[in-house]
């Protein structure tokens, strides 16, 4: 059996989040900062009338800050009961993706990125890190 995953990078990893789980990519939305919120919430998006919470993978992947003048991008998700906008740093394509080729996360890896992935995905020339989509949007 396969899945299709919508891939994405943040830094030198690449990240895939179920095409299902996917209502769109954008190009960088402007945000409206949200007080004492989470560090990961980068702020409030307006699409098409619709206001999303922003949450930036890179802080909640405990990664460094995208480069100076680098944009991110955004990947708009569905969740139970409403839309959330990830952002990005750039995002790929869709695969497909045989499920024998997936395994879940080591026990050494703990923590909070633990929570974060399900597993791995062998691929031939790179692993893609599956998201586990209800611990991301958690903030």
């Amino acid at each position: 059996m396969s899945t299709q995953m919508a891939t994405f990078r943040l830094a030198d990893h690449t990240y895939g989040i179920g095409v299902e789980h996917v209502q769109g990519v954008l190009r960088e939305l402007s945000r409206t900062r949200v007080p004492q919120a989470s560090e990961a919430v980068a702020g409030l998006v307006n699409l098409r009338g619709q206001v999303l919470a922003a949450i930036d993978l890179r802080t909640q992947f405990g990664l460094p800050p995208r480069p100076e003048g680098q944009e991110p991008m955004v990947v708009v998700v569905r969740v139970p009961g409403e839309a959330i906008a990830l952002l990005v740093d750039s995002v790929g394509s869709v695969v497909d993706v045989d499920d024998a080729m997936f395994e879940t996360s080591p026990e050494t890896l703990s923590g909070r990125r633990r929570e974060l992935l399900v597993g791995a995905y062998k691929l031939p020339d790179r692993l893609l890190l599956a998201l586990n989509l209800d611990r991301v949007v958690e903030v």
